[in-house]
C-alpha cells in the first residue's frame, strides 16, 4: 500500500450537534453497583436514595426548657406567666417530654421558691426537631441520576444509609504517544473523570489502542493523539479496524481532527493531540458520553454564570467554538480563537461556546460562562 493511501482524511466535519445526538442515541448506562457511603462522592445515583422518617418522636433542636406553648401567651418582663408545672431541662437531640410542644432558651424561664414564670411567649414548635422533619420515607433524599456530593453522603450518614446504589463507568484513558502535551491532556481528561463520578485508568504511553481496545476491563475508551494527518498518526484506522468508526472529524474548533467509534457496544472517543483540542471535545462531547454511561441528568445543571462580553467574538458559520475568556470589571474578554495558547488557557476563567449558526456575538452580549475543570 502506497503512503498516501495510509494517510488518515476527514472527508466530512460532522456538526457538534449530530455528534450530541449520536451520543445520547448509542451510549447506554453501565451496570448499577452498591457502595458504602463512604466511597461515592462524585458517583451518580442509580437508584433513588430513601431514608426511613427520622426522628421518630420530636427532639430538642436546642438546649433549653421543655414547656408547653400555651403556658406562655402573654408572657413579658414585667408580666412574666406563671407555668402550671416546673418544665424539664433538655439538651440538644433529647426527646420531648410528654405534654410539651416546645423549647425555651435557659433565659426566658425564671425559676424562684418552687415556682417557674415565662419571661417572654414561646410559639408551638420553637426550638424543636418534629417527628419525621429530618426526612420523610416518602420523599427521596436524592433521585436517580444525581451526582453524589459531599454534603449528600454527610445527609444520608446521619440519616442511617450505609450503601446506596450507583452507576460508576469504568474509563482508561490512553496517552497514544508520551509527549508532554498528550500526557497532560490525559491527565486532565483522567482526573475529570474522577471528580464527575466515574473510575478512571490512566494507561501507559507504551500500550497501543488496538490492545486498550481488546481488553474488557472498561465501559469505554478515550485515547489522546494520532487523530490528524500525520506519518505516525494511525489511531483511527485502528478503531475502524479493530471497532467501527463512526465519526472521524467533528465541526468544532479547536478539535476538528477527533472521532468517535465503538467496539462492541462500548464507546471509543479519539481526542487530537494537541492540550486546546483534546479539551475543547472532551468538555462539549466527552463529558456528555460520561453522563450518559452514568446515566446522569447533572449536564443540565452545569454551573454557570452569565456576563455581557466586554469585546466582540468572530466565528465561522458552521462551527461550533469553544473560546477562553476572562472577567473584567463585570464582564468578560475573549482571550483567543481557533488555536487556543497555553498562556489564554491558563489566564482564562472560563469558557463559551459559540453554536455553529451564529457569525459570533457582538460586544455587550450576555454569554453563559462555564469553568474549567
Amino acid at each position: 500500500m502506497a503512503v498516501s493511501e495510509a494517510i488518515q482524511k476527514i472527508s466530512r466535519l460532522t456538526p457538534l450537534s449530530d455528534v450530541l445526538l449520536m451520543i445520547d442515541a448509542e451510549v447506554k448506562g453501565v451496570t448499577q453497583r452498591t457502595v458504602d457511603v463512604s466511597a461515592a462522592a462524585g458517583r451518580v445515583l442509580a437508584v433513588d436514595a430513601m431514608a426511613p422518617a427520622r426522628p421518630a418522636s420530636a427532639l430538642a433542636l436546642q438546649d433549653g426548657w421543655a414547656l408547653s406553648a400555651d403556658e406562655t401567651l402573654g408572657a413579658g418582663n414585667y408580666a412574666p406567666s406563671l407555668l402550671l408545672r416546673t418544665p424539664s431541662r433538655i439538651e440538644t437531640g433529647q426527646a420531648l417530654p410528654a405534654g410539651t410542644d416546645s423549647v425555651a432558651p435557659i433565659d426566658t424561664v425564671k425559676i424562684a421558691g418552687g415556682l417557674a414564670e415565662a419571661l417572654v411567649p414561646i410559639n408551638s414548635g420553637d426550638g424543636v426537631l418534629p417527628a419525621g422533619g429530618d426526612s420523610d420515607p416518602a420523599i427521596p433524599l436524592r433521585r436517580a441520576g444525581d451526582r453524589l456530593r459531599v454534603t449528600d453522603l454527610a445527609a444520608f450518614s446521619a440519616a442511617g444509609i450505609a450503601r446506596i446504589t450507583v452507576r460508576e463507568p469504568r474509563i482508561r484513558v490512553l496517552p497514544v504517544r508520551g509527549s508532554g502535551i498528550i500526557s497532560a491532556a490525559a491527565r486532565l481528561v483522567t482526573e475529570d473523570i474522577e471528580r464527575r463520578g466515574g473510575a478512571a485508568r490512566l494507561d501507559g504511553s507504551g500500550r497501543g489502542l488496538g490492545v486498550a481496545m481488546a481488553a474488557e476491563s472498561a465501559d469505554a475508551i478515550v485515547a489522546i493523539g494520532g487523530t490528524g494527518s500525520g506519518r505516525n498518526d494511525n489511531s483511527v484506522q485502528t478503531l475502524a479496524r479493530e471497532g467501527s468508526l463512526a465519526i472521524h472529524g467533528v465541526a468544532l474548533t479547536p478539535g476538528e481532527t477527533g472521532a468517535l467509534g465503538f467496539v462492541g457496544n462500548r464507546p471509543v472517543l479519539l481526542l487530537p493531540g494537541r492540550l486546546d483540542a483534546a479539551l475543547a471535545l472532551w468538555l462539549v462531547a466527552g463529558r456528555r458520553l460520561l453522563d450518559r454511561l452514568a446515566a446522569s441528568k447533572s449536564s443540565e445543571n452545569e454551573p454557570t454564570e452569565i456576563l455581557p462580553l466586554a469585546r466582540k467574538v468572530t466565528s465561522t458559520v458552521g462551527l461550533a467554538e469553544l473560546v477562553p475568556v476572562r472577567r473584567n470589571a463585570g464582564e468578560v474578554e475573549p482571550l483567543a480563537a481557533k488555536y487556543l495558547p497555553l498562556s489564554s488557557l491558563a489566564r482564562s476563567d472560563g469558557w463559551i461556546l459559540v453554536p455553529a449558526d451564529s457569525e459570533g456575538y457582538s460586544a455587550g452580549t450576555p454569554v453563559q460562562v462555564r469553568p474549567w475543570p
